[in-house]
């Protein structure tokens, strides 16, 4: 394990898992807020395939499918350590008025790559790609529901040009 100095907190570098790198705080606690999401969904296998053409534009793949069809996991690593988003059958599946989920994209395509994606298998449009000045000059999002309809939105925040200052 590496451990770099940053302010008050530190990066810790631990190439047993890859190139994961953890910012943590004064006090030594993970500063990513959440360390994975699970969705329930009410048909696993259109679901499996709608998450599996969304997320590759982000990097994100299904690395693991749970056994008698309950669900599957996906990241950016493989096996249990990699896991961001799960996917579970659930009965009764209904969307959560008022919850989305955010994915990070590194570049606008990939938010465009993920809307297309969600478009061609079963997704619907829930705001096309495009700025969102109302949270920056440089949030580009899209958003789409699911099969079940939960609201998923992809975001990039990098910049198109640098700032001129």
């Amino acid at each position: 394990m590496v451990d770099y100095r940053v302010g008050v907190g530190k990066i810790l570098v631990d190439s047993r898992y890859g190139d994961r790198r953890w910012q943590l705080g004064p006090i030594g606690v993970k500063s990513n807020m959440l360390d994975h999401v699970s969705l329930g969904v009410s048909n696993l296998e259109r679901s499996r395939q709608f998450y599996d053409a969304i997320l590759r534009p982000l990097g994100i793949v299904r690395t693991v499918d749970f056994g008698d069809g309950r669900g599957a996991d996906y990241g950016a690593m493989a096996g249990q350590l990699g896991v961001e988003f799960t996917i579970t059958r659930e009965p009764g599946v209904a969307p959560s008025l008022g919850m989305h989920l955010c994915f990070r994209a590194a570049d606008r395509a990939a938010v465009q790559a993920f809307h297309a994606a969600a478009l061609a298998t079963g997704g619907r449009d829930d705001g096309t790609p495009g700025l969102r000045h109302l949270y920056h000059p440089d949030y580009f999002a899209a958003y789409v529901l699911d099969p079940d309809g939960h609201r998923i939105e992809v975001v990039c925040h990098t910049p198109e040009l640098p700032s001129i200052i």
